[in-house]
C-alpha cells in the first residue's frame, strides 16, 4: 500500500492509495468495519463512493470529513482517492463569500476607473479595492485555522481509513 499526497499548502488535502484487491473487496472491508462493527464513526456508501464523518459528540464546525473514492484499475488492482474537507454546508458557505468578495473587488475597481476618468472622488472606491484583497487574503487564512482546528480529526479518520485497509 502506497500512498501519494498533495501539497500540505491545500485546504482540501487529497491523496490515493493503490491497493491490492478488487473495488468491490475494498467497499466490502470498509462496509463490514463502519457499519457492522461498534464504528462511532458515522458513514455512507454511494456506488464506489464512501463518506466518513467525525462521530456526532466530537462534532464542532470546522470537523472535516472524509470522502474516498474507489476505483478498479485492472483485475486484482485498484486505486483509492481520498480527500480531506470540511462539510459541504461549509464549504459552500466558503465559496459563496469567496465570490462574493470577488464580485464585489471587481464592480469597486470597475467603479474606481470610471470615476477616475471622469475626475470625480475616488476615496471610496480606492479603499475598497484595497480592502478586499485583504478580505481575501483573510478569508483564506481563517480557512488554514478552521484546518488546523479539525487536523487531529483528520489524523483519526486517516488511522480508522488506514487500519481498515490493513486488516
Amino acid at each position: 500500500m502506497s500512498e501519494k499526497t498533495n501539497s500540505p499548502i491545500h485546504l482540501r488535502p487529497r491523496f490515493t492509495i493503490d491497493l491490492n484487491g478488487d473495488q468491490e473487496l475494498v467497499i466490502n472491508k470498509f462496509k463490514k468495519a463502519l457499519n457492522e462493527g461498534n464504528s462511532k464513526f458515522p458513514s455512507r456508501f454511494y456506488d464506489g463512493h464512501i463518506i466518513i464523518d467525525v462521530p456526532k459528540k466530537e462534532e464542532h464546525f470546522w470537523s472535516p470529513q472524509l470522502n474516498l473514492e474507489i476505483e478498479s484499475l485492472e483485475e486484482n488492482k485498484s486505486l483509492l482517492k481520498g480527500l480531506f474537507g470540511p462539510k459541504p454546508q461549509v464549504w459552500t458557505l466558503f465559496m459563496f463569500i469567496h465570490f462574493a468578495v470577488g464580485l464585489t473587488f471587481l464592480v469597486f475597481s470597475v467603479m474606481l476607473y470610471v470615476r477616475w476618468s471622469l475626475e470625480k472622488g475616488i476615496v471610496f472606491p480606492l479603499m475598497m479595492t484595497l480592502f478586499l484583497p485583504l478580505l481575501w487574503v483573510s478569508l483564506y487564512l481563517i480557512g488554514r485555522v478552521g484546518k488546523s482546528t479539525g487536523h487531529s480529526q483528520m489524523d483519526d479518520l486517516h488511522d480508522l481509513m488506514t487500519n481498515i485497509l490493513e486488516n
